[in-house]
């Protein structure tokens, strides 16, 4: 009998371990690219998959799957690029014009053969009867041997008289602004003509640095990408990720940051070099616990703000996961990251 209720109790503790594990695995969701907000009591995630990847939470803490926002690909994108079958980076989510605005990527890795395209929505809880992704396809597009740029990564960002600009990039010529239609739909200005805000290279008008390691040689060496504007205490901050993720255990990503009192820059880092000459201030780079860090969001939740990104976990073989970290600001005004993952 008491063999019989040792081994019960093993059974009982090995069910409550699978348990707590399988509650660990569903609040360590793998994620690449998440963007953050929330509606009502409901915080919804998104992020690149199949369709764009959606996930619901309560508390920021325990994430349910819900339906891709596209169930089959935008065919606009499958005529636009070669090879695309449905596999949609990078959204990026914001309320504009009283709806939810979802600007996602669309590319061939690789190279700057991309667009940003726009969907819309009225809400975003699935029960509602209001709820549908109505898809406005192409809002800008880049061409190999045209376009020094890629258009990938978006973030709407709005200036102070209502004007929507788009900040964007990836490698190449570095993160660019543009300034968008009243709706926020389509581009307003030449597109020949757009600055960059943020590059790697010292010079802007240096050629492409060459392509590091098994990069794709068409992107070349300017690893900067994923812009990210939020405005605070007067000052407009910008959020980029530079060197490599997607390598598991060998990836390098870290998130720099620099900031203007103008929305369109220059953005200046902590020692008061250009982000658009090859500045920028380190926010979080990798460590014994995350190989690479990066592809953020910025956040803000009943006076408190959260910096939102993807990590390279070092204790699972370098597998993407979310992170959600609280951003404090110190007497200076420049970001602070804390420690605490609220997404463990």
């Amino acid at each position: 009998m008491q063999r019989q209720m040792k081994v019960l109790r093993r059974f009982v503790f090995a069910l409550l371990g699978f348990a707590i594990g399988v509650q660990v695995q569903a609040q360590s969701i793998s994620v690449h690219d998440p963007v953050m907000i929330r509606q009502n009591d409901t915080y919804y995630i998104f992020c690149t998959g199949w369709g764009i990847s959606v996930y619901a939470s309560p508390d920021m803490k325990s994430w349910k799957p819900e339906a891709p926002v596209f169930a089959t690909a935008p065919q606009w994108a499958v005529d636009a690029i070669p090879g695309f079958k449905g596999h949609i980076w990078a959204p990026d989510i914001s309320y504009f014009n009283n709806q939810y605005y979802l600007y996602y990527s669309v590319s061939a890795f690789g190279k700057n053969t991309s667009c940003i395209g726009l969907a819309t929505n009225k809400t975003l809880d699935p029960s509602d009867p209001e709820f549908a992704w109505v898809d406005h396809g192409k809002v800008i597009q880049s061409f190999p041997g045209k376009t020094n740029w890629n258009a990938i990564d978006p973030n709407l960002t709005v200036d102070t008289d209502g004007t929507p600009y788009l900040v964007f990039g990836s490698f190449w010529d570095g993160l660019k602004m543009v300034k968008l239609s009243p709706d926020g739909m389509s581009v307003a200005e030449d597109i020949n003509q757009i600055p960059t805000v943020a590059s790697r290279k010292l010079n802007p008008d240096d050629p492409n640095p060459p392509a590091i390691d098994d990069n794709p040689v068409d992107a070349g060496g300017n690893a900067i990408e994923a812009p990210f504007i939020f405005k605070k205490n007067g000052f407009y901050y910008l959020f980029a990720s530079i060197d490599y993720c997607c390598k598991g255990p060998k990836s390098t990503y870290k998130m720099i940051v620099g900031r203007s009192e103008k929305l369109t820059g220059p953005y200046i880092d902590r020692s008061g070099k250009p982000m658009a000459a090859g500045g920028g201030s380190i926010v979080l780079k990798g460590d014994e616990n995350w190989y690479g860090v990066g592809h953020n969001a910025v956040v803000s939740f009943d006076g408190v703000d959260y910096l939102v990104f993807h990590g390279y976990d070092a204790h699972d073989a370098g597998k993407p996961k979310l992170n959600i970290r609280a951003l404090t600001w110190d007497r200076e005004g420049w970001p602070v990251v804390g420690n605490e993952n609220y997404n463990r």
